[in-house]
């Protein structure tokens, strides 16, 4: 039985629960170890006068401090687009800005240093609302455009057409580890940093920049995260920095670890929103055309808000033919911490857009959203190109719906619930059925590679080291699996180490849901390199063909028929190989195939395939207060031959439960000085066990293999499930509607909120006595 396929327990899971797990700030502290703390801007925007740092500096256990004229190097960390200064020089960005930083003997002494900088600034006004951004072309970077079709001419002509915005909130990542790293001098001007990483080569890049040494000088080591979610692609590199940059100057070891508040406020978040759509249909609701304007809030820099947006653009069509479509996409800037990658990198609000034009659509004609969105899915033969000109493939939502709404009885549901409504003036119910249909691969087309390195040890134990990296979503166990499949061997026999630069260089982040896709696949060559090299010397010692060596349940079976077979333990196979020097080490490598784009005519094939999924939520709200309860919700994804079940379930249910958290009351708010409020867990409402659905049913599509050679045909599972919680928003506003026998469309923003909900009850009661009666 092969390993794959098995659910298996996280390979961390043992450690996880009991504590013994190492995570950064575990290491043992070395003798003289600094603490960094990190001086920021108590202004959102503006310039520095004046900075007296004395008292900082005579401040007890202060060791050193920087400031940006102390730089030696390099002084810029943006990862694509200049724009993040490791210091203030002159200009103030964003509130919280680091101006300067103190290493210090304890943690809590450099903290308290920090407070004692006597700073003066000449304040300017801060743009902080992307409304006012939009208006003055105020970006980050230049507009981008999609299209295809004659849009503008097909809205003219189409027999209905609407306009509408949707506002969408940011999300905090609130990993459970916070931002840490710590660094090692090392001999010939060298530094070792264990960081809390995605992207662990980036790092390694920028590190090498801002020391002034070559990259094969640094060496970046991430064993595990405490959670990423993105937050740890790129704003992991400024704690490395400055841990690096005082290990260079004071020959100790230097931790850089951030408090909850300051990691709050120092990184970037999901990226908000402001979508505006006007579409055009006919009387089956199928969209004829559309128009959008997508715009992000970047805040203060590039950062990757380029390719988010365009991730958003890629994603605005969802699961949906749109024949004549144009689509703006804005990068817009604002006085606030830069916002960064996030689980989905601005798909889930692409995907916002689309849903809530559905629900539009579906409300202006009175019919079911279920009814209208089977009749605007792409096809199978025909109407299935997307705007960007990719065609269509692994496209399973059709059936994922059949299947669902069978299995969630969302017809009996739905009558059910608008029963309830008639009957009940303050509870309110709603039921929403939403599709996913998310692009699997980078949208830079060189990041789409992946390496990994295999020993074969003369015990026949094995190591197994590749480029991804492990933030709790079981990536490392599903590489063992692959790699113990493809060998025979038992996975206890396979130790994954710690993911490291020395080891394979050159890597991409462990992000777009692409971390065992591409170093699943570069690991599996590997083995398959060590598999033939022993097959062959197998041969030259057996008079046997190469169909006649099997390589399971941990043993090598040489047979010419079932009586004289000769069984190798792995030890007894390993231990020969390498006496009769045999290569037992072997490297492995994959690029991603088919995909290439380009942007300047916004056509191509920029994805290998496409993840699918769909899920039913029913919630009930509170029309007095506006808070909401998750009744029940039904999912169903498509993980294709699914390499851990158990893996990948958890992956299902933790996107959804955090996408429900995004859209439902995970608010980020800033006063108008542009100070971030809500910096701490006391104010910043992250879902718990009461926010989970009370019924919550998960499950996985059957049969249903990855048409793509993908490893064993599996398909990706990290970020897609996210979006599946449009059902529970949905939902919500199919709840509100019912206030006015659903003749009015709620225009519900997201997070949905209690005041949010409450506010959007109050207009809806308002225009219904106002409305008459449209549909029941």
């Amino acid at each position: 039985m092969s390993v794959a396929g098995t659910p298996i327990k996280h390979d961390s899971a043992i450690g996880h629960v009991t504590g013994s797990a190492q995570y950064v700030d575990d290491i043992e502290p070395s003798v003289g170890q600094l603490h960094v703390a990190i001086g920021q801007a108590s202004i959102a925007h503006g310039q520095i006068v004046s900075m007296d740092l004395s008292d900082v500096h005579s401040s007890e256990g202060v060791v050193d401090v920087l400031t940006f004229s102390d730089l030696p190097h390099a002084t810029d960390i943006g990862p694509v687009f200049k724009g993040d200064p490791l210091l203030v020089d002159k200009t103030v960005e964003f509130m919280g800005q680091p101006v300067f930083v103190v290493a210090a003997s304890s943690h809590r002494l450099a903290r308290q240093a920090v407070l004692k900088a006597k700073i003066n600034y000449e304040e300017l006004s801060p743009q902080l609302d992307i409304a006012e951004s939009i208006e003055q072309s105020f970006f980050v970077r230049p507009p981008h455009r999609m299209q295809r079709g004659d849009s503008a001419r097909e809205l003219e002509q189409s027999l209905h057409r609407i306009q509408g915005e949707l506002h969408i909130g940011g999300q905090e990542h609130f990993y459970l580890e916070g931002q840490v790293a710590k660094a090692r001098l090392e001999e010939e001007g060298g530094v070792t940093v264990w960081s809390s990483n995605q992207n662990p080569t980036e790092t390694q890049h920028l590190l090498a920049h801002v020391l002034g040494i070559p990259m094969h000088r640094v060496n970046v080591i991430v064993r595990r995260m405490g959670g990423g979610f993105g937050g740890k692609e790129t704003h992991a590199t400024a704690c490395a920095a400055f841990a690096a940059l005082f290990a260079q100057r004071q020959h100790v070891s230097v931790s850089c670890r951030l408090s909850r508040r300051d990691d709050m406020v120092l990184t970037g978040k999901r990226h908000g929103f402001l979508n505006r759509y006007d579409v055009g249909f006919d009387n089956d609701g199928r969209i004829t055309a559309i128009e959008y304007v997508l715009a992000g809030q970047c805040g203060n820099s590039p950062d990757l808000s380029d390719a988010i947006v365009d991730r958003a653009m890629f994603h605005c069509d969802n699961a949906y033919y749109l024949p004549n479509v144009t689509i703006d996409g804005l990068r817009c800037k604002t006085h606030t911490v830069s916002n960064t990658a996030f689980r989905g990198f601005g798909g889930p609000q692409g995907m916002m857009a689309m849903e809530t034009v559905i629900d539009a659509i579906a409300f202006h004609l009175g019919k079911d959203a279920l009814e209208v969105r089977r009749n605007n899915f792409y096809g199978e033969t025909t109407r299935n190109v997307t705007p960007y000109h990719q065609t269509v493939n692994t496209f399973t939502v059709p059936l994922l719906f059949d299947q669902l709404e069978a299995s969630s009885q969302y017809q009996s549901r739905r009558q059910a619930i608008r029963e309830f409504n008639r009957e009940n003036a303050v509870m309110k119910r709603g039921i929403a059925i939403t599709p996913v249909k998310f692009g699997i691969s980078f949208t830079v087309k060189h990041l789409n590679q992946a390496g990994a390195l295999i020993h074969i040890y003369s015990d026949g134990s094995v190591q197994l080291n590749h480029g991804g990296t492990e933030m709790g979503q079981g990536l490392m166990v599903k590489v063992q699996q692959i790699v113990a499949s493809e060998l025979g061997m038992s996975l206890d026999r396979i130790a994954v180490m710690a993911t490291r630069t020395d080891k394979v260089p050159n890597t991409s982040a462990t992000a777009a849901s692409s971390g065992t896709d591409l170093n699943g696949m570069a690991a599996l060559k590997a083995a398959q390199t060590l598999k033939t090299r022993l097959v062959d010397y197998l041969l030259e010692r057996h008079d046997v063909q190469a169909d006649q060596i099997t390589f399971e349940n941990d043993r090598i079976i040489v047979s010419a028929d079932k009586v004289q077979a000769r069984a190798y333990t792995w030890p007894e196979l390993a231990d020969a190989a390498y006496r009769d020097r045999v290569q037992l080490s072997a490297t492995g490598y994959y690029r991603t195939p088919k995909i290439h784009y380009d942007r300047q005519s916004a056509k191509g094939h920029p994805f290998f395939y496409y993840a699918n999924g769909a899920a039913v939520s029913e919630v009930q709200i509170d029309t007095l207060t506006g808070e909401t309860t998750i009744l029940r919700s039904d999912l169903l994804q498509d993980v294709g031959r699914s390499i851990n079940p158990a893996v990948d379930k958890g992956q299902v249910e933790g996107g959804f439960v955090q996408g429900a958290g995004w859209l439902t009351h995970e608010e980020l708010c800033w006063d108008d000085k542009g100070r971030l409020t809500t910096d701490g867990p006391a104010t910043y409402k992250i879902p718990a066990i009461g926010d989970m659905p009370h019924q919550f049913n998960v499950d996985l599509l059957k049969d249903s293999p990855n048409e793509e050679a993908t490893v064993f045909h599996s398909k990706a599972v990290g970020e897609p499930p996210l979006m599946l919680a449009m059902s529970v928003f949905s939902a919500i506003r199919d709840a509100v509607a019912s206030l006015a026998n659903y003749s009015v469309f709620p225009p519900l923003n997201a997070p949905a909120t209690p005041e949010e909900v409450l506010r959007v009850c109050t207009l809806v009661s308002q225009a219904a006595k106002s409305t008459p009666n449209q549909h029941e």
